[in-house]
């Protein structure tokens, strides 16, 4: 059976890869009338609306990791985490077009994550399983009535596959897991700012979606399936998760009535990628630091005003110290994320540095784990000079070149990999993982994803922006690299850089 999923995984990774005479399969035309909705309802549930304030809207950035003692579990904390980690952050208009940004990033903005809520003890909340409506900042109450004697309060995270396969065909699974590593990160800033402990829930695949009542597929029937994800508990609570809910409501609403392609390969990688939350291993880390002082701005501003940069200006010179910081945030110790994720690192970064002040252009590498420094170097082509680039963080030099346009050719033709100040490609531990079990398939891609997220909050309290870039060529990027098999793979790419507005947008606050 693991031979047979393991097999299911490495083929849909191989068929998938875009490539420089054609990409992955993916539907042939765009029907921008017929984008799937951008918000799922559940019709025929009691809706409760959250308080809106952001309540920790006094801690600055610098203050992000100092421990703070825990806000109670109520509805008012819990209307602010929400907001700061998956709630509407503006609204964008041109053109007689109108659409939605959040608090975390998604390919295309398209938003395949859907965020739920157990809730038991939560003062001024019935206790009860919840869905998080973005739109409305509100919960939908899906379920109640739970024999489990339990307190405390837990997000629960599913993907709707179609969002992005109606977009980007096969390739589609991969974004899903890249997002839902953005929200993961989301979440760990959200509660450090709230004191609150985020950690994984050890649960398998099949009680995820149990406690999520995503298994109840008469409920589904018609509309677009949600795949179980994970589930995250937001205090040092009971173990024991609510769940055998005695009462059901509501019925999901469907989000595209005109699909026009099937991708069934998306559907067998899901279920061959269904298994444990990752459980934390003992790393051997390149250097575990301490995050330096920061900008004074207001931490929920930072994460409020992030914005996926759509074209840079080309010319702007990153300060050394940004990018140093930006690399600190990768490490442990560098950023919340790594106590929410407190996992052997898997994900590497390899940088193409373009215009850094003090840093010769070139390509670079920063091995995040003692291991990885050694295998990477076995992996890579022979002739990188693996020189020592930083007193203090794990980053070497590889090669000294200016490598724009091959940070272009890589990353589909485009101009956002070449004009930015660094682009990253993201290099995954990849088939001894998988091997050993299919499930580190979505993990491996989460954890790229909050790499790509600690990227874009430090860029952005520094006033620059990042973007991730998921069309990139594979295979190329290997070559690049000297990879010869799949023992390390190429997985995500992001850019940062000064980022060029479009003032014909205009932008709305997100909820009046």
């Amino acid at each position: 059976m693991n031979d047979a999923r393991v097999a299911t995984v490495l083929a849909y990774h191989a068929r998938t890869k875009h490539a420089l005479d054609r990409y992955a399969a993916g539907p042939g035309a765009l029907d921008w009338e017929a984008q799937p909705a951008a918000f799922r309802d559940w019709n025929g549930t009691q809706q409760v609306a959250l308080p809106r304030d952001v309540v920790v809207s006094g801690i600055s950035w610098t203050e992000l990791s100092a421990k703070r003692p825990s806000l109670p579990l109520d509805t008012a904390n819990l209307g602010s985490l929400l907001r700061l980690c998956v709630g509407l952050t503006a609204w964008k208009e041109y053109a007689g077009s109108r659409w939605s940004l959040r608090a975390h990033p998604s390919s295309g903005n398209l938003h395949p994550t859907e965020t739920w809520l157990i809730a038991a003890a939560v003062d001024g909340l019935e206790d009860g399983l919840y869905h998080y409506q973005n739109l409305h900042h509100a919960l939908e109450r899906r379920a109640w009535g739970s024999p489990s004697p339990t307190k405390g309060a837990w997000l629960g995270f599913s993907s709707i596959h179609w969002r992005e396969a109606w977009k980007y065909g096969e390739r589609a699974f991969r974004y899903c897991q890249l997002d839902l590593g953005h929200v993961l990160a989301a979440v760990s800033y959200a509660a450090a700012l709230h004191g609150w402990q985020a950690r994984l829930v050890k649960a398998d695949a099949a009680a995820v979606a149990h406690s999520l009542g995503l298994d109840r597929e008469a409920d589904f029937a018609g509309v677009e399936v949600e795949e179980a994800e994970v589930i995250v508990a937001l205090q040092p609570i009971d173990e024991v998760l609510p769940t055998d809910w005695q009462h059901w409501a509501g019925k999901p609403s469907l989000l595209d009535p005109r699909p026009l392609y099937q991708w069934p390969v998306i559907a067998e990688v899901a279920e061959s990628t269904r298994g444990n939350s990752p459980v934390a291993e003992p790393s051997i880390a390149a250097t575990s630091v301490k995050r330096k002082t920061g900008s004074d701005i207001p931490a929920s501003q930072v994460i409020l005003n992030r914005r996926s940069a759509q074209a840079f200006d080309d010319q702007s010179v990153m300060a050394q110290a940004l990018l140093r910081q930006i690399l600190t945030s990768l490490l442990p110790g560098g950023s919340p994320i790594w106590d929410l994720w407190p996992h052997a690192a898997r994900v590497h970064p390899v940088l193409l540095v373009h215009r850094v002040e003090g840093i010769a252009p070139g390509l670079y590498a920063m091995p995040r784990s003692g291991e990885a420094g050694t295998s990477l170097q076995q992996a890579f082509r022979e002739t990188f000079s693996w020189q020592r680039a930083d007193s203090e963080l794990p980053l070497y030099q590889l090669v000294a070149a200016r490598a724009g346009k091959t940070a272009r050719t890589l990353s589909c033709h485009q101009d956002i990999a070449t004009h930015c100040a660094v682009t990253f490609m993201m290099v995954a531990e990849f088939a001894r993982p998988v091997t050993a079990d299919p499930a580190a398939y979505r993990h491996l891609h989460w954890e790229a994803g909050m790499l790509g997220h600690a990227i874009t909050l430090e860029a952005e309290a520094a006033g620059w922006r990042g973007t991730g870039i998921g069309c990139f060529f594979d295979d190329a990027d290997h070559e690049v690299l000297g990879l010869q098999d799949d023992r390390f793979q190429v997985i995500y790419h992001y850019a940062v850089g000064m980022a060029l507005e479009d003032r014909r947008i205009s932008t709305l606050p997100a909820y009046e």
